[in-house]
């Protein structure tokens, strides 16, 4: 069993979905954590669900898309629980109808993807690498997506940024190598989350994506499991690794998600 005992992690965007199932999952391996989110009470249920679970967690409203809110929480992180050992970059938004094809666009809306999706992991991983290092090593794990893998289309701000923290993880590896850090990402495929709330919501559509998956639609609970184990010492021997964990999803290169 992967321990994560003695060990404080942070993650980013876990008041609901992915964010969630990987707080609970890292606290139940023994992690003390720190969830951050834009939604504060949305933070402090997960922070409450790890007590009630016999963990050990805080909370805090913070944008990981601002330089200054991501230095905060590390240093909150540090101040509270002497150490940070595992950062999780998780904070992401999907914003259908307003993302879309380069030409519908509005500049501004390609802005802010960009920013929560990608600058959110450079800002958290700036502040958050010095205090790993000081505490003698640990892990970053980043969320990236399939589609960094297999654009669908119609989603061109999301899959650049996702694209570009596939391509981040993999420069950050060596110099956090040298400092005693790994770092990875993951890329689920579609996942039972408030962000795919309108293919859950459409029966038929959701029929379609799950064809596309050779073994079935994912739950977060699934993709919380191999959050731990990049983060644990069960997996120091991966490190710029770009993990497609989409349950075939990518493989099938041009998946039909037709109802």
């Amino acid at each position: 069993m992967q321990t994560l005992a003695g060990r404080v992690a942070l993650v980013t965007g876990g008041g609901s979905g992915l964010g969630r199932a990987g707080a609970l999952a890292l606290a139940r391996a023994g992690a003390r954590v720190w969830v951050t989110d834009l939604d504060e009470a949305g933070a402090h249920e997960t922070a409450a669900a790890i007590a009630g679970d016999g963990g050990e967690a805080r909370a805090s409203a913070a944008d990981a898309g601002r330089a200054e809110d991501a230095a905060r929480s590390v240093r909150e992180v540090v101040a509270a629980f002497g150490a940070l050992h595992v950062l999780y970059n998780n904070a992401g938004v999907a914003w259908p109808g307003r993302d879309g094809f380069t030409p519908d666009v509005d500049p501004a809306v390609w802005d802010e993807v960009i920013r929560i999706n990608l600058s959110s992991v450079f800002y958290c991983a700036h502040a958050a690498i010095p205090a790993i290092a000081a505490a003698g090593g640990g892990a970053i794990v980043n969320t990236a997506s399939s589609m960094a893998r297999l654009p669908l289309g119609a989603l061109d701000g999301y899959a650049a940024s996702k694209g570009g923290v596939a391509l981040l993880t993999q420069s950050m590896a060596p110099g956090c190598g040298r400092l005693g850090i790994r770092v990875n990402a993951i890329c689920p495929g579609y996942v039972d989350t408030p962000m795919n709330a309108l293919i859950w919501g459409n029966e038929a559509l959701k029929q379609g994506f799950a064809r596309g998956h050779a073994t079935g639609l994912q739950s977060p609970e699934e993709i919380a499991e191999l959050v731990v184990f990049l983060a644990s010492d069960a997996s120091r021997s991966l490190t710029g690794a770009v993990i497609a964990c989409d349950r075939g999803w990518t493989a099938f290169k041009q998946p039909s998600v037709q109802p």
